[in-house]
């Protein structure tokens, strides 16, 4: 992965929401790059903004109570700025997206094969006949056990499992370059997750496609990323790979959610750091550090000035006043 073009460039990425005629920021100041053929993954708490910041890459909030700035840089096209044509060729072409809740994300109207052949008339040239066969294509691809039943299926007649099986043919039917899977395994029972990340990653093999996944689960960040960027408040704190930042986190609020993680070795005495408080309101920030009233490392300068993002070593970069 080392050498290669970052697929997908954000940075200064502000998102925010208006709640009584004042707009407040869920996403502050973001900058992150993801490259070719790689899973980067976004952790943190929920309510930290990892949905929101998704949510503006494929530019899905509703203007009129959504402010977003900053640049969101794919394959050299600003999102921030294309067309509402330009951004229909990108938004469901160039770039998929798994959502959270497949239930709430199909059309509870619309028969599943034709869903998929939604996407299909719009970004491909293929006829009706052909995007069905396409359709059950991809279906049996995503480990449909009965794709022509499935096919003629309304989205509640399906388990959630096969609800999220056809979400993912839909969001990998233009063959998309880069893949956001939002919580793609929140709403599913274990033997689900385990199967659905399966697929995820054999797909992922196959289409040689980039991936944000958003999620919480440090396990299936640990099973699926090569790169890790920890969120807090808005706020990416820390980026790292996998490996290091498992190894050997450094942001206080990193230590304290990689502290939570169950040792598979009982006899090991680990050291669980909890966190008083809650995640600020965006609405009334804390002034410095947004992490500081919650860190138990915390300084004078910590309260008043905002810490710049420091690489302390090649690709791991953190957002702390200690490593100064």
């Amino acid at each position: 992965m080392e050498n290669s073009q970052p697929i997908l460039s954000i940075k200064g990425l502000r998102t925010s929401f208006r709640i009584s005629g004042e707009f407040y920021a869920a996403v502050d100041d973001v900058n992150l790059e993801v490259n070719s053929n790689e899973v980067f993954a976004v952790v943190g708490e929920s309510g930290c903004g990892k949905s929101a910041m998704a949510l503006s890459v494929m530019r899905l909030h509703n203007l009129l109570y959504t402010k977003i700035e900053g640049e969101i840089n794919f394959r050299g096209k600003d999102i921030l700025q294309l067309s509402p044509k330009e951004l229909n060729e990108v938004r469901g072409g160039e770039i998929g997206m798994i959502f959270q809740d497949p239930l709430s994300a199909l059309n509870p109207l619309l028969r599943v094969g034709a869903q998929i052949e939604e996407g299909l008339e719009y970004h491909t040239d293929l006829n009706k006949a052909q995007r069905k066969e396409r359709a059950m294509e991809l279906l049996q691809h995503v480990g449909m056990v009965d794709p022509a039943l499935t096919y003629t299926s309304f989205p509640h007649e399906l388990s959630g499992g096969m609800r999220q099986r056809a979400m993912i043919a839909i969001a990998i039917s233009s063959k998309p370059s880069l893949l956001i899977a939002d919580e793609p395994t929140t709403a599913l029972d274990v033997t689900i997750q385990v199967q659905i990340l399966n697929l995820m990653r054999e797909l992922i093999k196959e289409m040689q496609s980039s991936v944000i996944l958003i999620t919480h689960d440090l396990g299936v960040v640990a099973e699926m990323a090569d790169r890790v960027a920890v969120m807090y408040a808005g706020q990416i704190v820390e980026t790292a790979s996998v490996y290091e930042i498992f190894e050997n986190p450094k942001h206080p609020y990193t230590k304290a959610l990689f502290s939570a993680i169950p040792h598979p070795d009982p006899t090991v005495k680990m050291e669980r750091i909890v966190l008083e408080g809650s995640i600020p309101s965006p609405a009334n920030p804390p002034t410095g550090c947004k992490f500081h009233t919650r860190c138990r490392e915390c300084m004078e300068r910590c309260t008043t000035e905002v810490p710049t993002p420091k690489e302390i070593k090649e690709g791991h970069i953190v957002a702390c006043h200690l490593y100064d």
